[in-house]
């Protein structure tokens, strides 16, 4: 059979189509390339299960609340995606495991000093109001930490905790001091608890450990004796937004804090399109959802899991043995690109070039390596992707979540037992439920 051309496939498919392929029918989408760098109006569509819901924009894009003065090329992003991810492999590595109660096991595991991940990875922002009366606070969301902070300043735009009612800071004895996990805390003079969090690409923040009232912006939600860090002192974040929002597992977190036990967010397909936050959304799904089992980890809590079973390409499975995604995946905000064990990638990108003969091959990117050459195109046929989860739960891939630039935004581990990731490419227009309480995430595809 003669190579379908991207013309004829452009012309012939819509949004995703079939055509005919070597031994059967191939399924493809249409990718377009070089979006608008403008705000488009929101197309947001939370799902009807309750809770409380806020914008979520693209912090380096065009709807960003506090946009970016420098936006980093995608070389560097991918950089330090990968200190990132090597990060949180390091929290499971050696002879990881997953046993029949969804507990990720790990022998042999080496504890990192620092306990928190990459920020400059960190995509995605929501606002929010602190504090009495309410200041306006933009902040990075991440389902890898817990610990929760602003930068504190007197006299400044930022946070003011003397202007405000209804601050206090915790003291060395309250049973909020105990309970933080972070390294070199201790007290001040007047007995104020303070913490330190150190974050795996080096970069840190300390000061006291507080609460205050939180304000949902949007919604008008308000959170009584939000804990959160006062932020005293930062190093080696650059270009930041006015702090973090902890989505994490632990105790410290936004989810654990307040909204019950489950959470969910949709990350828009573009940088000029906005998405949500639903804190507090109803466990069990509902209509529109797939859904499969959450793992997760008492020696590392922060950290949602799942286990992929077969990835399909063009509508066809790869046939995967399940037991080459045993070590399971972190389902994680903060870093871009998923993360596969090696059989599983080598399997894939075998399968997405053998769909995408049409384009030149180009040379690899960074940590990519299935990379084209799409010169003289403004959109592009590619092969449909979806990640095959535990139960049989099928999330077939936007378009937009298969490519990074002209790359398959995928790369490999360093080993079949090493634990794999879910990048936030490949979440992009989901729904994606976090349902602690029942360990199960859910997704709901066209969601923003």
């Amino acid at each position: 059979m003669s190579t379908v051309s991207p013309l004829l496939l452009l012309l012939l498919c819509s949004y995703h189509c079939f055509v005919a392929h070597a031994g059967g029918e191939q399924s493809y989408k249409i990718l377009e390339l070089n979006p608008k760098a403008v705000c488009s109006e929101p197309n947001a569509i939370p799902s009807s299960s309750g809770g409380t819901t806020v914008l979520l924009n693209h912090r380096h894009g065009p709807c960003s609340p506090a946009p970016s003065k420098k936006k980093p090329t995608d070389e560097e992003l991918l950089r330090r995606d990968q200190l990132r991810a090597e990060h949180i492999q390091k929290k499971f590595s050696q002879n990881v495991a997953v046993d029949a109660a969804g507990e990720l096991q790990q022998s042999k595991v080496t504890v990192p000093t620092e306990l928190g991940t990459s920020l400059n990875t960190l995509e995605y922002v929501i606002t929010v109001g602190l504090g009495s009366p309410a200041v306006t606070q933009t902040m990075t969301i991440d389902t890898g930490s817990d610990v929760s902070w602003v930068h504190c300043e007197a006299g400044s735009a930022q946070f003011n905790p003397a202007a405000s009612s209804t601050y206090s800071a915790f003291t060395c004895a309250a049973a909020e001091c105990a309970q933080l996990d972070t390294e070199g805390n201790g007290c001040s003079a007047n007995s104020e608890c303070q913490y330190t969090v150190t974050y795996g690409d080096g970069s840190s923040t300390n000061g006291t450990y507080s609460c205050d009232t939180l304000t949902l912006s949007g919604s008008g939600a308000v959170v009584k004796n939000f804990q959160f860090g006062c932020s005293h002192a930062e190093s080696g974040f650059g270009d930041q937004t006015d702090g973090l929002m902890g989505l994490g597992g632990g105790a410290q977190s936004l989810v654990s804090q307040t909204f019950g036990k489950s959470f969910s967010y949709c990350l828009p397909p573009t940088s000029g399109s906005s998405g949500f936050l639903t804190l507090g959304s109803g466990g069990g799904g509902g209509a529109g959802f797939v859904t499969t089992r959450m793992l997760r980890s008492r020696r590392f809590p922060t950290f949602y899991g799942a286990t992929l079973q077969d990835i399909a390409v063009g509508g066809k499975q790869l046939g995967l043995s399940p037991s080459v995604f045993d070590a399971g995946s972190v389902v994680d905000s903060g870093t871009i690109i998923t993360r596969l064990p090696p059989t599983a990638y080598a399997a894939l990108s075998s399968a997405f070039k053998d769909g995408m003969k049409q384009y030149p091959r180009a040379q690899p990117r960074s940590i990519l390596d299935t990379c084209f050459d799409f010169s003289g195109q403004t959109k592009v046929a590619i092969p449909t992707v979806a990640l095959v989860f535990s139960g049989g739960a099928a999330v077939d891939l936007d378009a937009n979540g298969i490519m990074f630039g002209s790359c398959l935004a995928f790369a490999a581990t360093d080993s079949d037992g090493t634990t794999g990731i879910i990048g936030n490419v490949q979440q992009r227009t989901f729904e994606v439920l976090y349902d602690v309480g029942n360990s199960m995430f859910g997704f709901r595809s066209g969601a923003c």
